[in-house]
């Protein structure tokens, strides 16, 4: 993911988003790819069909509520999803975006976007612009480390890095000297 805003279609749902519905558990047992197929089936049955790179789901309360399968962020990742923005997040879910690299904004006015409109989104100044109004709504700010694990593919792809270059071992030496 680059510094540069992205656009896509908002896919606007509501309240209580929970991790059945992004990634149906009758589907757990084939691979993320089938999984895939089936996001948000059994509410927006067209969503993994119709889903463009860039695009950006949008929702109010409690996204991702339920179990804490990992597949349920992986899904929006594989489809292109480029960011969630929701009004708030189960914990579970929320660490579980950044640890894949799934950029999740927490928005208080993400109610006020229609299905459709055409979103820019600016990771870095947690922003989202919606073209369709000329309408800019502001979300609570990333911390710099999470942009970054997510710049990098997820938090093993992170760590892969900082230890190739070795910033950690660097840390830890700094930590352990007087």
């Amino acid at each position: 993911m680059t510094n540069t805003p992205s656009r896509g279609r908002a896919w606007v749902f509501g309240d209580d988003l929970n991790t059945d519905l992004l990634a149906p558990g009758r589907y757990m047992k084939f691979g993320v790819d089938e999984i895939a197929k089936h996001c948000l089936e059994s509410i927006s049955p067209s969503f993994a069909a119709t889903v463009r790179p860039g695009d950006i789901v949008v929702a109010g309360r409690n996204f991702g509520a339920g179990s804490s399968r990992e597949q349920a962020v992986e899904v929006l990742r594989l489809l292109g999803v480029a960011c969630v923005v929701a009004v708030s997040y189960s914990g579970l879910y929320y660490r579980n975006g950044f640890n894949l690299g799934l950029p999740l904004l927490v928005c208080a006015e993400a109610p006020s976007v229609a299905d459709g409109a055409s979103l820019a989104l600016d990771l870095d100044a947690a922003q989202l612009r919606d073209v369709t109004t000329g309408r800019t709504l502001q979300c609570e700010a990333v911390p710099a480390h999470l942009i970054a694990m997510v710049r990098d593919g997820g938090l093993v792809p992170h760590l892969q890095q900082r230890l190739a270059r070795g910033d950690i071992a660097a840390q830890r030496t700094k930590a352990t000297t007087p």
